[in-house]
């Protein structure tokens, strides 16, 4: 008989927590629908670029003129 109840006690906390969790999850997607991503706030956002992206250096690399220093020296 009590081995009956353990068994039953277990069943019953297994089904209430998978309930739980399933009420969690509808609730949290439903908080995630009514959140909108894309709007932002006045004022906060993205600041624009006003200058173009910064560019590599021309010439060779600044390495290169010790290696050729060093095969050089050879």
């Amino acid at each position: 008989m009590e081995t009956a109840a353990t068994v039953a006690v277990i069943i019953f906390v297994i089904i209430a927590g998978t309930f739980l969790i399933h009420r969690l999850n509808a609730q949290h997607d439903e908080r995630i629908g009514a959140f909108r991503y894309s709007d932002t706030l006045p004022g906060i956002g993205r600041r624009t670029r006003r200058s173009p992206r910064a560019t590599a250096p021309k010439g060779p690399p600044a390495d290169a003129a010790r290696r050729e220093h060093r095969e050089g020296s050879r």
